[in-house]
């Protein structure tokens, strides 16, 4: 039987948000837009679901003048982008 996938994790765009963030101590929300390729709406709409999930945080504040959002992976997080690349690594060895 093969492990369930979390479905939090399984969209495009927010898989992509939480790859870049297992990778890096933090990214801002330019940096993950240019990342994603996404619209800014898009984006803030997902990293909105993470953030709920508990899964990422959002802190905002400025660099100078300008405003700045910037994503954290929580440990909860990375717990579950582990979870599910072993799922995904479980569904392509099936075929093997």
């Amino acid at each position: 039987m093969f492990p369930k996938l979390d479905p939090l994790l399984h969209s495009e765009l927010r898989l992509a948000v939480m790859s870049t963030l297992a990778g890096a101590d933090e990214a801002d929300f330019t940096y993950l837009k240019k990342q994603t390729g996404a619209t800014s709406g898009n984006l803030s709409l997902q990293i909105d679901k993470l953030a709920s999930a508990g899964y990422i945080t959002i802190e905002k504040g400025f660099n100078g003048k300008m405003p700045r959002t910037t994503c954290k992976i929580t440990l909860a997080g990375q717990e579950a982008f582990r979870s599910y690349v072993e799922a995904l690594k479980e569904y392509l060895s099936a075929g093997k």
